[in-house]
């Protein structure tokens, strides 16, 4: 929007001073940054206050957690001010009209109504069950259709990759959206070409590419066509596991929103070197044209992020509830997506894979040893596994800080896969 006004001002009175900075993502996305920053801090108590006044208030069952029954009536629905720090800056600073934005715009609200009518369900009717799950299932399913369906159609979600690699790789001639290319790269012109492909990065593997086309056991060419068909479940399935592990992790104060923040800044890293063309030669990964913009979106997650925490660090003094968490864990999966990078996922978002694998497998045991001895036995003494420690002794302001520090470790591990191979 801002670069819209500044082009039009431009038209109308010549040359700006500094104007010429909007050009450079790595600006809009440091001034995206700061607004987030700024819009969560001084709105952020405002409308912590008016979730006191309207008295929504956290319900809390009693768990025999420490220091759990003092958060009762603690505002929840914090999840607004998170959403508001990430669209008004994207809106202001990001282009409109790039195809990566508009999806990341759409998942955003997506996933912020879903969350929000499980919260208004739980809080203003009383109804401690909230959203339905199967009409959770259903949202999180329409999500994953929309990124999918558009990553199949839109001739603006494309890959660019050399003619020569694509031949051998078996992409035809009808696959290539724009094109070809030449580019000098090392004093050596390069033909190149954009390509529509259902390609993704795989870490630790020379080559690092695989298309999903490859499974089917078919012909390359109805492969290429049908590849939708597996595409398009894959993607629901990511969306849907995220959003839910996410909102898993948001169970003591701080936890979900610091691990976010560490997710966004390392989608952040990918999405600017995805985009430039440099970098992703150098890094040898896939260069998707338009990606870069993502990186504007990214410093939005993370000052947004940033921002909530100053409330919501212990001693919390909002909750961001389902309205923040479903949106955070929709967010995530569909950057991982986009970028093309959704086979990192079990390892950038590790933190959220472990909590919902500890209530998997406390469930599932519990079961089973149920249906075997009369009586369910437990591998956590509470699941999800923060709650476990919680039960161990351990103050929550500790383990959510312990759990950032895993998740920074995870985070330098996922970007260090672009060199191991």
């Amino acid at each position: 929007m801002l670069i819209g006004l500044i082009e039009w001002l431009q038209k109308l009175f010549g040359d700006i001073p500094g104007a010429g900075l909007f050009q450079y993502i790595t600006f809009r996305a440091g001034l995206a940054m700061i607004l987030s920053l700024i819009i969560s801090m001084i709105f952020g108590g405002r409308i912590i206050r008016a979730l006191r006044k309207m008295q929504v208030g956290e319900t809390v069952r009693d768990l025999g957690l420490e220091g759990q029954k003092q958060k009762e009536g603690t505002p929840t629905m914090g999840g607004v001010i998170i959403i508001m720090a990430i669209l008004i800056p994207c809106l202001l600073v990001a282009q409109l009209d790039n195809v990566y934005i508009i999806l990341m715009v759409v998942a955003t609200v997506w996933m912020a109504i879903i969350g929000f009518v499980d919260d208004y369900i739980k809080v203003f009717l009383k109804n401690k069950a909230g959203l339905s799950g199967k009409f959770k299932i259903l949202g999180q399913v329409g999500l994953g259709l929309i990124i999918g369906i558009t990553m199949m159609v839109s001739d603006d979600v494309a890959v660019r990759i050399n003619t020569e690699t694509a031949e051998q790789v078996g992409f035809s001639e009808q696959q290539v959206i724009k094109g070809p290319f030449y580019i000098d790269e090392s004093n050596t012109v390069v033909e190149k070409a954009d390509y529509k492909a259902s390609l993704t990065n795989v870490p630790f593997m020379k080559g690092n590419r695989f298309d999903y086309a490859w499974i089917l056991p078919i012909d390359k060419a109805k492969a290429e066509r049908w590849v939708w068909l597996l595409f398009i479940p894959i993607v629901i399935f990511i969306v849907t596991a995220v959003s839910n592990a996410a909102n898993l992790t948001d169970g003591i104060d701080g936890l979900a929103t610091g691990v976010s923040g560490i997710i966004g800044a390392t989608l952040g890293i990918f999405a600017y070197v995805s985009g430039n063309a440099i970098a992703a030669n150098y890094l040898d990964i896939l260069h998707l044209p338009g990606t870069g913009e993502l990186v504007v979106f990214a410093a939005c997650l993370v000052g947004g992020c940033i921002g909530f925490l100053w409330y919501n660090a212990f001693p919390a003094q909002v909750f961001m509830g389902d309205t923040g968490s479903l949106t955070l864990g929709g967010i995530i999966a569909a950057l991982a997506i986009l970028l093309r990078k959704e086979l990192l996922i079990p390892v950038l978002c590790g933190i959220f894979v472990m909590e919902n694998l500890s209530v998997m497998l406390q469930v599932a045991w519990f079961k089973y040893t149920k249906r075997k001895y009369g009586e369910g036995r437990r591998i956590f003494k509470m699941s999800p596994l923060h709650h476990h420690y919680q039960k161990l002794g351990m103050h929550e302001s500790k383990i959510a800080t312990r759990f950032w520090i895993v998740g920074i470790l995870l985070a330098v591990v996922t970007v260090i896969t672009l060199k191991i191979r």
